[in-house]
């Protein structure tokens, strides 16, 4: 199993081989994903080996992968698998124009593929020191994919990016440190003490008053990375202006990253601390990510920026499940991540085709969208219905869910503002979509891509991330509920 850990953190950096090797687009981008589709096969090829066996653990605890760390893998590395093909048809058309130099192209994979370890190899690991600097790490790798355009605009939203989750991600360290502290008690002399595992298995034993600041800290540090409001802000500019495959990972895959270290902040927490104080703090949180994102989609602008607040409002409503708890809040925040995951990156690359044949980023000028480019109008069309909850797509299922825990754990006051929340959010966000995609297209709009292959390429992750939401739907595989009943067993 270690192997197959290995080569899921290692996959992505095919492309970064090829890339500095001086591939150009088309080569490079197959490199990609031909690494990513290594990821994600040894991602779902250690969940079935995690079935029913103990987690993998080695190297002194920096490799820690259970059932909630492997499910996490399989959806990052699904998520990169989507935007890999993506990228393959974007990056070639912004090639050939001229809007990417040669150099830029090895750039934009090289840090692809880092970006894609990096996230991979911290969900992999049990150290809490670790995974801060695998975290910050990754930071540093997706900012220059933010700036890559060169543009005044996407320097800008680099640097706000780098700043703010580098302040975010301190203050988690910080928050790592005080839990540190909360287990004086337990006379912490290995790296074994200073992973998960150890520390949740003692947590009768931590010091209540630290972990409360701990896991506060945590929250608001690793909340930063998440998008949670207030700490979102550097979310929309970075997602507006990365290329589209960029701002799918961004949205898709670093989001859940960070989710996956609350959670894990969360589960020791719960434990020492009971249920209380936790829920206070991720409903407070929460609620104001949902409704700082429904009120920013009201506004009618860059259709890229409003998909980044609808990130904000899923992080918030995740968030939000977690708070409830329970078995059926913490099975619809972890069934949420991934729809919410696929939805995410079939709206972010279909944005991409769009940008890149209406030669804009803004939704006022854009029209008629469904019946210039079907599959792309109809991706958009699709994933906005499921990204706002709508049957028969998984993330009706997993908002249901979420409802059904906040009328079992709770007062109706919360579950009920929750719903009048996400009908703000359906009518904002279903406003600017609609608009794009009916009306006349424009006279004349013609393809970016300059090979049928290119656009096949284009069109691929559209279908299967559609195909996908659709299945988890209408049914939830029988592999997949098992791999969410253990990770909830593993939170506690």
């Amino acid at each position: 199993m270690s192997a197959l850990a290995v080569l899921i953190a290692l996959g992505p950096l095919t492309g970064l081989a090829v890339a500095l090797a001086g591939a150009r687009a088309r080569l490079a981008g197959l490199a990609q994903v031909t690494g990513a589709l290594v990821a994600f096969g040894c991602a779902l090829a250690l969940l079935v080996e995690l079935d029913g066996h103990p987690p993998l653990a080695g190297w002194d605890g920096f490799l820690y992968v259970d059932p909630l760390g492997g499910f996490f893998a399989m959806t990052v590395a699904g998520v990169t698998l989507l935007a890999a093909l993506g990228s393959v048809g974007y990056v070639c058309a912004e090639e050939d124009s001229g809007g990417f130099s040669g150099f830029q192209v090895r750039l934009y994979y090289a840090f692809f593929g880092l970006f894609a370890s990096l996230m991979l190899a911290a969900l992999e690991t049990g150290n809490l020191g670790l995974l801060f600097v695998l975290v910050e790490a990754s930071t540093l790798a997706s900012a220059a994919l933010v700036g890559i355009e060169g543009r005044s605009r996407s320097l800008e939203a680099a640097w706000k990016y780098v700043i703010i989750s580098s302040l975010g991600v301190t203050i988690a360290l910080a928050g790592t440190l005080f839990l540190f502290y909360s287990g004086s008690a337990l006379h912490l002399g290995s790296n074994l003490g200073l992973t998960w595992p150890y520390l949740f298995a003692h947590a009768h034993a931590l010091a209540p008053q630290p972990l409360r600041l701990a896991f506060l800290l945590a929250v608001v540090g690793y909340g930063t990375k998440v998008g949670l409001a207030p700490m979102h802000t550097w979310l929309p500019d970075a997602h507006a202006e990365a290329p589209s495959p960029a701002s799918a990972m961004l949205s898709a895959a670093l989001l859940n990253a960070g989710m996956y270290a609350i959670i894990r902040f969360l589960a020791i927490a719960h434990a020492r601390l009971g249920g209380t104080y936790p829920r206070a703090v991720l409903l407070s949180f929460g609620f104001a990510s949902i409704a700082i994102g429904a009120l920013f989609m009201v506004r009618k602008g860059n259709f890229k920026r409003l998909f980044a607040y609808s990130s904000v409002e899923h992080m918030g409503i995740i968030a939000v499940a977690l708070g409830f708890g329970g078995t059926l809040g913490l099975y619809g925040a972890l069934l949420q991540m991934l729809n919410h995951a696929l939805a995410k990156s079939v709206l972010f690359l279909s944005s991409g085709d769009v940008s890149l044949r209406y030669k804009t980023r803004e939704a006022s000028q854009v029209s008629g969208l469904l019946a210039a480019v079907p599959v792309t109008g109809g991706a958009l069309l699709l994933a906005s219905f499921a990204v706002l909850g709508s049957p028969p797509f998984g993330l009706f299922l997993s908002e249901l869910t979420i409802v059904r825990a906040g009328f079992a754990s709770a007062s109706p006051v919360f579950p009920l503002l929750l719903l009048f929340l996400l009908g703000l959010a359906f009518v904002a966000f279903a406003r600017t979509t609609a608009g794009m995609v009916t009306g006349q297209p424009p006279d004349q709009l013609t393809s970016p891509y300059r090979s049928k292959a290119v656009a096949v390429s284009t069109a691929a992750p559209l279908v299967l991330g559609l195909a996908a939401l659709l299945v988890l739907g209408l049914w939830i595989p029988v592999g997949l509920d098992t791999v969410l009943r253990h990770s909830i067993a593993v939170i506690g």
